[in-house]
């Protein structure tokens, strides 16, 4: 067998090699992930171990481990060390004396106690203390250990990936602390899932809802799934159409700073907001989703993958300035942008790229601002740092991308739907470039998704609210 001069090996102690009162040890020290990765491979989602909030009210007043992550870690050196490959564990007694907690550094140490030669057994005393010398367990083992002597190659344990969808919904929520709810036009609310979500965002404090929308159809449905409207404005209009006017018409009056997207067509929504010369900003407008990816590091903003189909070079360059300034609002300085398309190289039989590369000249010309842009990208290259190395692409944008531009709205579409559907992706969406950002969302959306589009379109809102504070007081040039 060829092994790599690095390779890590694992070589045994034999019973005949033990004697009493010789020991090992092994050292580790705990973080969250061990305990989310611990409560996922035993489904013990216990919330002393999980939930800070209750943990809190506890007699450990905080988060401690699962007491068997302490007995797993004897297992580990028993298995691995000593006696290590070929041990049998048969019995273990343990007393636990002291909770562990976050950041606890433990050693683990066992002591051979007693030899038993006919049986070929052995009895090991167990400790496990804390940095602070304190025993948080001990106990006693009974193994075989092993007879014969081996050593092999060390197998590297299997991968485990961590995501926690309710950690990074409550770490979006946060963005918002502070912030009076805004007043949303939350347009034909009128199936369970567009109606909850409204309710979902009011419950977090994140809007006032004004349910627009054929009333007593609201109302049924309200009171077929359960759903509290009491004290809540309805605003009774016959049909989909004119619940889109009457909300676009309130934007524009400055009655709501938000709208919400409700059981209608996106285009009958779209269609009412362009009518409305007060909400146009001379801008395209054009739809951004927001992915917490598991295998990502960071929010990934895409764009545009609901809204235009086939947008020009001139609109792509809205497109990718309106992510800009949202990614800004959403506190990345200097958003980075990979403009996507089938390859990294300029092709002129491929139009994206030429796209690509022409955007990323108009950005250096300043005709777009904020952000760093870099294209044509393929997509692997554009979110793996060691795709790119491979492909050697010299880029402060590829494998770091905030934002991906994608060609057209099938690309983007399928895209969004991969990663949510094949990559565990949790998604939210916002429609940007008018006077008053729309949350926007699918019939497919639950609750979470509906309610982190409400709050997008929550922090565009107070952005605009600060933009145009900032130009009421600017001083007047002569």
């Amino acid at each position: 067998m060829n092994m790599s001069p690095n390779t890590e090996w694992l070589e045994n102690v034999t019973y005949d090699e033990l004697s009493v009162g010789q020991s090992a040890r092994l050292i580790r020290t705990l973080t969250q992930a061990d305990i989310q990765a611990f409560a996922a491979v035993s489904g013990d989602t216990n919330p002393a171990h999980l939930n800070p909030e209750y943990a809190s009210d506890t007699l450990f007043h905080g988060v401690i481990a699962h007491g068997m992550w302490g007995g797993a870690l004897i297992s580990a050196l028993l298995g691995t060390q000593f006696p290590g490959p070929g041990t049998i564990y048969l019995e273990q007694a343990l007393h636990f004396t002291k909770p562990v907690r976050i950041g606890d550094t433990l050693t683990v140490t066992a002591t051979v106690a007693s030899k038993d030669d006919e049986k070929k057994h052995i009895e090991l005393d167990c400790v496990v203390t804390n940095q602070k010398g304190q025993t948080v367990l001990y106990g006693t083992a009974r193994v075989m250990p092993p007879t014969t002597k081996v050593r092999i190659p060390k197998i590297n344990a299997p991968r485990i990936q961590l995501f926690d969808p309710e950690a990074r919904f409550k770490e979006l929520l946060s963005l918002a602390d502070g912030m009076p709810a805004v007043r949303c036009a939350v347009v034909h609310p009128c199936d369970a899932g567009s109606l909850s979500g409204a309710m979902d965002s009011t419950s977090y404090g994140l809007i006032v809802p004004v349910l627009i929308g054929p009333e007593a159809r609201i109302r049924a449905v309200a009171a077929e799934a359960n759903i509290d409207l009491k004290g809540v404005e309805v605003i009774s209009v016959e049909h989909s159409h004119a619940a889109a006017e009457m909300a676009a018409g309130m934007a524009a009056r400055r009655e709501v700073e938000v709208l919400m997207k409700g059981s209608l067509h996106t285009d009958e929504l779209i269609k009412a907001v362009l009518a409305q010369p007060a909400l146009r900003t001379g801008r395209r407008m054009s739809h951004l989703f927001r992915f917490d990816v598991p295998l990502y590091p960071k929010p990934l903003l895409i764009t545009d993958a609901a809204l235009n189909i086939h947008p020009t070079l001139a609109e792509k360059t809205d497109i990718i300035q309106n992510a800009i300034d949202f990614a800004r609002i959403m506190g990345v300085d200097t958003p980075k942008v990979a403009i996507l398309s089938a390859v990294e190289t300029v092709n002129a039989n491929i139009p994206s790229t030429l796209d690509a590369a022409a955007l990323c000249k108009m950005a250096d010309r300043g005709q777009i601002t904020g952000g760093l842009l870099d294209g044509p990208l393929a997509f692997d290259n554009a979110i793996s740092a060691h795709a790119a190395e491979i492909k050697h692409i010299e880029s402060r944008v590829a494998g770091d991308a905030d934002i991906l531009a994608v060609p057209d709205l099938e690309s983007g579409n399928m895209l969004a739907k991969q990663l949510e559907y094949l990559a565990g992706a949790s998604g939210s969406g916002i429609v940007l470039g008018a006077r008053v950002p729309i949350a926007l969302t699918s019939r497919a959306d639950g609750p979470t998704a509906r309610v982190s589009s409400a709050l997008l379109a929550v922090l565009a809102a107070y952005d605009a609210r600060r933009k145009r504070a900032l130009k009421l007081t600017a001083p007047i040039k002569d």
